[in-house]
């Protein structure tokens, strides 16, 4: 309960009525419910009132956020509008909340027991705060964190670190000082988020994503060139398989070689989670990058519950149970779901089905099939080809009128087309024109990546004699 107040004019007075009211959910919507019409309240009226909506509900008293308890209060200060400037606003609200997360996770008391404090300027627990809450507040680069954003907030005065103190390379040291003790940091926020936010954690949740590295990385070993999802094929990358809850919340991560497949984690990961935390009745979920012959048959003989998307090749193996109309049952608008019984009966297979994805497939379908009826001599073979069926043709050199006859006649020499038929539908003059343009491109590539190359090369040669460390380093990582 809480005090609200109506202002109402009247005979050119205004007059403030005061009422006791309550919120109360009706359906989705929140309302606010008069308890007790007060009237017109005076200071002390309202303190009595406030009072009384306390006593009533049983609550003990709450203050704001700056309001000093009674008892503690301080004489009230005149200050002069007109002579007040703002100078170096910063932010507080976000940093503040990522403080007090911080705090309440007790993990300022993780890290002072493990973070030995020694001759260095800077506390470690706060430079571990202040990469947490960073990432938090606004996600980016250690060189971001120490240069702009950490002189906008106010951290200096909440974590009693100077603005000058904080550098990307103590930022840096940081990570490293941290990283020893991951398994116990993982541990401490399972059991710490479990006990606040009551978590479950019998369906987990996996997949792998990758980073890539600018530069060398000569110094870790496990980064290789592999299938890279930021479309970063030159650089080398690591990949990082996490594990979370259905709520998201994170529960473990692993670091792999960059070139490693997804498939072949699985046994990994599952182990590694089961030997940390015990192996309950968990349901792992995962896509079907993960699926395998030997996965399944592994996490079959093993007794684990699974939940992983099939390859669309075995949905031949239920083209009955899709038909038919029976059973489907609606898991939000648009998406139906059917349970069946797997083609030997020892697995069970969950059939999913949505509209608006029927309706995209449908769509592409028929923009093929446009573009086969519109061009009967040219397959479409490709979504790419059907995109441009609606676009005019462009008249090949066969179908303009010749200017001269002496031309005509070199090409009639030059164009297989005009001397023998071309069964396949297509003009034997544009596959020549494709083979050569082919080739050309062939070339060009391969000499952009000779210069390429050597131009790299070449800088890092520059680069290593300006810094040495470079050589042994293992360059930035791009999140």
């Amino acid at each position: 309960m809480y005090l609200r107040h109506t202002t109402v004019r009247k005979n050119g007075k205004t007059h403030s009525y005061w009422r006791l009211v309550r919120s109360v959910r009706r359906g989705r919507r929140v309302v606010q419910e008069t308890v007790a019409q007060l009237g017109e309240l005076d200071g002390q009226g309202r303190a009595r009132a406030g009072a009384l909506a306390l006593r009533i509900t049983g609550r003990a008293e709450q203050y704001e956020l700056f309001e000093a308890p009674p008892g503690q209060g301080s004489e009230p200060v005149a200050v002069r509008l007109d002579q007040i400037r703002l100078e170096r606003a910063r932010r507080f609200g976000d940093v503040w909340l990522g403080w007090r997360l911080w705090r309440a996770l007790a993990l300022d008391r993780f890290c002072e027991d493990r973070l030995v404090e020694g001759r260095e300027r800077a506390p470690w627990p706060a430079i571990a705060a202040i990469l947490v809450i960073a990432r938090l507040c606004e996600p980016a680069s250690e060189l971001h964190i120490a240069e702009d954003w950490y002189r906008r907030t106010a951290l200096d005065d909440l974590l009693g670190v100077p603005a000058e103190r904080v550098n990307d390379d103590r930022l840096y040291r940081a990570l490293d000082r941290l990283l020893p003790h991951k398994q116990a940091l993982e541990t401490h926020l399972k059991e710490r988020l479990g006990a606040l936010f009551d978590l479950d954690y019998e369906l987990l949740l996996y997949d792998v994503t990758s980073t890539y590295f600018e530069g060398q990385a000569e110094g870790n070993g496990l980064a290789r060139r592999g299938y890279s999802r930021d479309h970063r094929g030159d650089c080398k990358q690591v990949c990082i398989g996490l594990v979370v809850t259905r709520d998201g919340v994170p529960l473990g991560y692993e670091v792999f070689a960059g070139n490693r497949t997804d498939v072949t984690t699985v046994e990994e990961i599952v182990t590694t989670m089961e030997r940390r935390y015990g192996q309950a009745c968990r349901v792992w979920v995962m896509d079907r990058g993960m699926a395998s012959a030997e996965n399944i048959a592994w996490l079959r003989t093993s007794q684990r519950r699974y939940l992983i998307g099939a390859s669309k090749s075995e949905l031949k193996k239920f083209a009955g149970p899709l038909a038919d109309r029976r059973d489907w049952r609606q898991v939000r608008d648009g998406v139906e779901a059917k349970v069946c019984a797997g083609p030997d009966g020892s697995e069970t297979f969950l059939l999913v089905r949505s509209a608006e994805r029927q309706q995209k497939e449908q769509a592409m379908h028929t923009r093929i099939s446009r573009a086969h009826r519109d061009r009967p001599g040219e397959p479409a073979t490709t979504h790419r080809a059907g995109a441009k069926a609606d676009r005019p043709r462009r008249r090949r050199a066969s179908d303009r009128t010749p200017a001269r006859p002496q031309l005509t006649r070199r090409r009639a020499l030059c164009d297989p087309s005009r001397r023998r038929p071309n069964l396949a539908g297509w003009p034997a003059t544009r596959m020549v024109e494709a083979r050569r343009m082919g080739r050309l491109v062939a070339s060009q590539r391969r000499l952009l990546r000779a210069a390429h190359q050597s131009a790299r090369l070449e800088l890092r040669g520059a680069v290593a004699d300006l810094y040495p460390a470079f050589r042994s380093g293992s360059g930035l990582s791009h999140q």
